[in-house]
């Protein structure tokens, strides 16, 4: 029995990281805590928009949580915007916890991450969106804070745009150079009411703000994105969400008006 224990301890500390802080798993955003130590994850991502054509694009993800204060993503990028479904890009993202202040029923998470993106499609928008759309880096800090069941997080970051692989510039389109990138989002635990075991199924409710500024010139978006999240059994995850801006007037940008769909699954204890 002994010998159980000490072989479940592990998993069952794992899964909890995953359903305790279920209202952090923002949607559109990332938030300073970081998955599950020593775990494995996969995801796969479909966002489409509806102007003037439908158009989409799948984002397959795979994520490794080295231990409780680094954690690493590496994406794909396929779509259809450009006329047929090919791949764009690839991508890396990074995050490293730098802060932890724990309390009872509530805790304060500060983080510092990156992200190098590359894509091969014709730039049309002076925005710079590095999961597919633009060849370029991200850095930013993101800090979160958890209140029982609410959960606040804020992000602050920089982006600089590179010529795309094999880049074709479109006459008349702006070329993007670099923007500041900012977010603002919350999360509500709906249920369980109480916790009785991990099995439950967790349902969070998120409102986001996402916005980005062009320093050279102050063209900026600023977009609202509430979203809904089902956590089943600790290890699954189904996010369904839609970001909608509430002003701005930066042209052509793919994630105006968008939905977002997303499954996840996860696998605990599996690095030694």
């Amino acid at each position: 029995m002994r010998f159980l224990k000490s072989l479940l301890a592990p998993i069952v500390i794992a899964m909890g990281t995953l359903t305790v802080q279920a209202q952090e798993l923002y949607v559109f955003s990332e938030p300073a805590s970081n998955m599950a130590a020593k775990s494995i994850g996969f995801r796969l991502t479909n966002e489409g928009v509806f102007r003037p054509n439908f158009s989409s694009r799948l984002i397959p993800e795979l994520m490794v949580g080295f231990n409780k204060n680094f954690m690493v993503h590496g994406q794909g990028y396929f779509s259809d915007m450009d006329g047929k479904y090919r791949a764009e890009g690839a991508g890396i993202y990074a995050k490293y916890r730098f802060l932890s202040i724990d309390e009872a029923q509530s805790h304060f998470r500060a983080a510092a991450f990156a992200r190098a993106g590359t894509s091969n499609r014709p730039t049309y928008s002076e925005d710079i969106n590095l999961e597919g759309d633009n060849t370029g880096i991200q850095a930013g800090l993101v800090f979160t804070q958890l209140l029982h069941k609410l959960a606040l997080s804020t992000t602050l970051s920089y982006s600089k745009a590179f010529d795309n692989v094999g880049d074709k510039v479109v006459a008349g389109m702006p070329q993007p150079d670099h923007m500041l990138g900012y977010s603002l989002s919350s999360g509500y635990l709906l249920l369980p009411f109480v916790y009785k075991n991990y099995n439950q199924p967790n349902l969070n409710l998120y409102f986001e703000i996402l916005g980005k500024t062009n320093p050279e010139n102050g063209k900026s978006y600023v977009d609202f994105a509430p979203a809904v999240q089902v956590i089943i059994n600790s290890r699954t995850r189904i996010d369904l969400g839609y970001r909608f801006e509430i002003a701005g007037n930066l042209e052509n940008r793919f994630n105006k008006n968008m939905y977002m769909a997303r499954v996840e699954f996860n696998f605990f204890n599996m690095l030694k």
